[in-house]
């Protein structure tokens, strides 16, 4: 079974996107921010990140760049889920490294399409 890390500071969010990637067959870990989504990484990689950008602590953009820091760090595919919408947004996100971009609220076949055109199921 495939892994899903959820980082999101918001447990609303969390629970919605555990269920939506539970569904989908995904064993969930989750962290509240980027510290702990680097920490909850360095003990287990997951195959899947869904990350948000902006939270307490270490934002999502700031996570990505030590993640993808860390041995075996470019392995996990980072689908960021925010409401951050405009192109230099995107454009950053996807330089640092993400694989995808959604947009909150998201919905179960919205996370489907984007994780199908990922190739994680």
């Amino acid at each position: 079974m495939k892994t899903c890390l959820i980082v999101d500071d918001s447990s609303i969010i969390r629970k919605v996107a555990r269920r939506i990637l539970e569904d989908l067959e995904f064993q969930i870990l989750e962290a509240a921010d980027g510290e702990q989504a680097v920490e909850t990484c360095q003990r287990e990689l997951p195959d899947a990140i869904l990350l948000d950008w902006n939270m307490p602590k270490m934002d999502g953009y700031d996570f990505l760049r030590v993640l993808r820091g860390l041995p075996g760090g470019e392995r996990p595919k980072v689908v960021f889920c925010t409401t951050e919408n405009d192109v230099a947004h995107i454009a950053r996100a996807l330089q640092a490294g993400a694989n995808e971009y959604i947009m909150k609220p998201f919905d179960k076949d919205i996370v489907e399409a984007k994780f199908q055109e990922i190739g994680l199921i």
